[in-house]
């Protein structure tokens, strides 16, 4: 992230719901919003122009859906640092996986209350995985079931130390560097440079990334 207020883009196919977000963030003395886009395509486009900490995506637009346009925005050489919040009112599974694959690094509905989206932004521009309470990690799993993952994880893994591996199993666990230092009677300061290590030799742009190999390669499973 970079210094001073959170830069924030929105990116919703509605003027008033662009509006109602605009006026909830810009009050914020460490939140900022710096762009409007009112469809995928413009989205990308203002992205590129504006370098965001933070893009908050609807789904369904116009163009090219938030799922098509976080693909590319994650993808964008000069745009590494950006990060994609998934708004939406769907909450259905395959939503849930697409964003996260596309590189989105949070998932949150539309019905969250104002000081749940806030939280969310922070958290998202911090570098943090978020995924609304009621999208459970189940669901990654159902969606990464079935796909001879788990066959190959050994190899995706092997690169990993045994260390590693723990706290890539408790990142896609859901939680937190203090609560892997807890757990692991580590600093939260060794916890991160563990998951740091993790999404360098993974090739994982931020957590929500870790989370889903977690789940690709069976180390964590549905409960």
């Amino acid at each position: 992230m970079s210094d001073g207020p959170v830069k924030v883009l929105l990116a919703d196919d509605q003027a008033l719901v662009r509006s109602g977000f605009k006026m909830l963030l810009d009050a914020e003395d460490d939140i900022v919003v710096v762009g409007e886009a009112a469809d995928g395509a413009e989205a990308v486009e203002r992205a590129r122009a504006t370098r965001p900490d933070v893009v908050l995506m609807d789904i369904r637009m116009p163009e090219l859906d938030g799922i098509q346009a976080t693909g590319r925005i994650t993808g964008m050489r000069g745009l590494e640092h950006v990060r994609v919040l998934i708004l939406t009112t769907y909450d259905t599974d395959a939503y849930v996986f697409e964003a996260l694959q596309a590189g989105a690094s949070g998932f949150l509905l539309k019905d969250a209350g104002p000081a749940e989206l806030l939280h969310a932004v922070r958290v998202i521009a911090a570098g943090e995985a978020l995924l609304a309470p009621r999208i459970t990690r189940r669901l990654i799993a159902q969606f990464t079931a079935g796909r001879a993952a788990v066959r190959v994880a050994e190899d995706r893994l092997a690169v990993l130390t045994q260390r590693e591996r723990e706290v890539l199993t408790l990142v896609g666990q859901g939680m937190s560097n203090d609560e892997i230092g807890a757990a692991l009677f580590l600093s939260p300061a060794t916890a991160r440079t563990h998951v740091s290590h993790a999404m360098v030799k993974l090739g994982a742009r931020d957590r929500a990334q870790l989370v889903v190999i977690a789940y690709q390669t069976g180390l964590v499973t549905a409960r």
